[in-house]
């Protein structure tokens, strides 16, 4: 992007505000910001801009950052395992500042009124024009996640997020939840949309009888006379997070072995530059750079991790920069190599935050994000409830949106206790805001959401804690299959993340009194993996509460009581 003086800004901002959007120039200005934020100067002449899980958010929202992020065992104290001030410090980045509230909770509701939302599609493609117009043949990555998480993508069938994603100018793209709209839609979408526009790569995708590839392994590009290649890894874990049988002649897995076979192929077809596009959460891309030889980039998602700056992990040939880029189109990753005689000699990374009240709104974006919207306008604006505290989702244990889904499908089905799953997905609504449907739909737009009334005996409830706590506390990031801890109503237990597998849950309660190992009791759940399980889908449930209740008290969350975490810097 050119620079932009402050004349030119503020004539910027004056014509967004006239275009409708609400922008208070001097409180960004007061912040020391403004233009500077998104004046990158170009670097070399490999250029790399990526996104990743966005979970088909088209507008601009408010996306509270964790306040839990707990790092175990080797994890301990490193990135991505930083909240708060832990990170602030880790990364050089002003307390109050901008950034600060971008990459952190620190003051949310404060800084969310006075910096704005952040995302939305038309802002991304602006920002993107912007980056491109000073970095020729740039590549835009989408990490994937991105057909998924909103009413309009659930009911275009991804569709939505197709056509915005083409006109974003999406090069290359890798995948986990939109394996959620089943094999044959995904393939329709790949070889009929994709065709000859964007390369949708896997090379841990294969078929489950003869072992054959299912999408392109990778991508090799021509950039300004240097071969780039970049390696898509879809969420290795997809047939064991999600339903299986929504895939059911493919297989997934890590499969560093073939990672490495791919690295090699593509250096040997001359590629001088090799980026893995990674959906595999970046404890996961930690551990992969460490044993992979020959890759220069891993541009990770899945574990929503906004992170400021690179990880440099050293290997047997090399070293490897490893990056996430958060959630919920919120950041633009923009990564330049500097080539020179076929090897990189040094290069430049940038997390940008997109603030939609600094970039205006791309034309030709809004006027698609319009269209695709106009057809179900007045049932997404149907104002449920008033929600009187903060509602976030984000972090290992309960957030209030997920606390008020659980107290929701309890009350409703006259459960004891209820369990939500630990999804990072979500928009973020202030105090005093209005519930949309469209809002709820931000939290349970999923192709399975049966709400679910089982019966199950305390030892059976024992068993599911620790089995959802192996799969995020673990000390081997290669058996982290999930996400968040599943979110838990009504039950009160102690949690020792660091502890080894079948001992971190004890002390279970409900009630106050102890939960008998044999006895059965009724919890309320959403989201079955089992093909066939029937149930009204959840956002109806839960819509049913709000309207009854009309004003929303903020949420006593049901957080476990941890031990062993006392000076963790992933914790606030």
């Amino acid at each position: 992007m050119s620079s932009m003086n402050r004349r030119e800004f503020l004539q910027i901002l004056a014509a967004a505000s006239a275009a409708g959007f609400a922008l208070d120039a001097r409180s960004v200005w007061a912040a020391g910001k403004g233009d500077s934020l998104y004046e990158l100067k170009k670097f070399g002449n490999v250029h790399l801009l990526h996104f990743t899980d966005c979970h088909a958010q088209l507008l601009p929202i408010h996306f509270r950052e964790p306040s839990v992020n707990l790092g175990i065992g080797g994890a301990l104290g490193k990135t991505p395992h930083l909240v708060g001030e832990h990170l602030l410090k880790a990364f050089g980045i002003k307390p109050g500042s901008i950034e600060a509230h971008a990459f952190t909770y620190l003051n949310f509701e404060n800084a969310a009124k006075t910096y704005g939302k952040v995302g939305g599609f038309a802002h991304l493609a602006t920002l993107v024009k912007r980056l491109r117009a000073e970095r020729p043949n740039a590549l835009l990555l989408d990490g994937g996640d991105t057909w998924q998480g909103s009413a309009t993508a659930l009911w275009t069938n991804g569709q939505d997020m197709v056509d915005a994603c083409k006109l974003l100018g999406v090069d290359v793209m890798a995948g986990h939840w939109e394996f959620t709209l089943g094999h044959k839609r995904v393939l329709e979408i790949v070889e009929k949309d994709f065709k000859g526009k964007v390369d949708f790569v896997a090379q841990n995708i294969k078929t489950s009888d003869f072992g054959d590839p299912v999408f392109a392994p990778y991508s090799m590009r021509d950039m300004n006379g240097v071969k780039v290649a970049v390696i898509g890894q879809a969420f290795p874990y997809t047939p064991i997070a999600n339903p299986r049988w929504m895939m059911p002649d493919w297989t997934f897995g890590i499969q560093d072995d073939n990672m490495q076979k791919t690295v090699d192929e593509a250096r040997a077809k001359g590629a001088q530059v090799v980026v893995v596009l990674s959906h595999n959460g970046m404890d996961v891309d930690l551990k992969m750079a460490s044993r992979v030889t020959g890759i220069d980039a891993i541009m990770g998602g899945h574990t929503h991790d906004g992170v400021p700056q690179p990880v440099i992990v050293r290997n047997n040939s090399g070293q490897t920069l490893v990056t996430n880029a958060g959630s919920n189109g919120k950041f633009l990753g923009v990564l330049d190599f500097d080539v020179r005689n076929g090897k990189i000699s040094d290069f430049r990374y940038k997390l940008l935050p997109v603030f939609s009240k600094l970039l205006p709104a791309d034309a030709e974006m809004a006027a698609l994000i319009d269209k695709v919207r106009a057809p179900y306008r007045d049932k997404l604006g149907e104002k449920l409830a008033v929600s009187e505290g903060l509602l976030y989702r984000r972090g290992n244990f309960n957030g209030s949106w997920d606390q008020l889904i659980l107290d929701a499908i309890m009350e409703v089905q006259g459960a004891d206790i209820g369990f939500s799953p630990g999804f990072r997905w979500g928009t973020t609504i202030l105090p005093g805001q209005a519930i949309t449907f469209e809002h709820l739909m931000d939290q349970t737009a999923i192709t399975y959401p049966s709400a679910t009334l089982t019966e199950m005996s305390g030892e059976q409830i024992k068993t599911i804690l620790e089995d959802v706590g192996d799969n995020l506390f673990n000390p081997d990031p290669y058996y982290q299959q999930g996400g968040d801890m599943v979110r838990v109503g009504g039950l009160q237990y102690t949690c020792a993340p660091d502890a080894k597998m079948g001992s971190r849950i004890t002390d279970m309660r409900l009630n106050g009194k102890p939960l008998d190992a044999g006895r059965k009791y009724k919890v309320a759940g959403w989201a079955p993996v089992a093909e066939g399980a029937k149930g009204e889908p959840v956002w109806d449930v839960v819509a049913r509460y709000l309207r009854d209740k009309k004003t929303i008290t903020p949420r006593k969350l049901n957080q476990p009581r941890l031990t062993g975490m006392k000076d963790n810097p992933g914790i606030a």
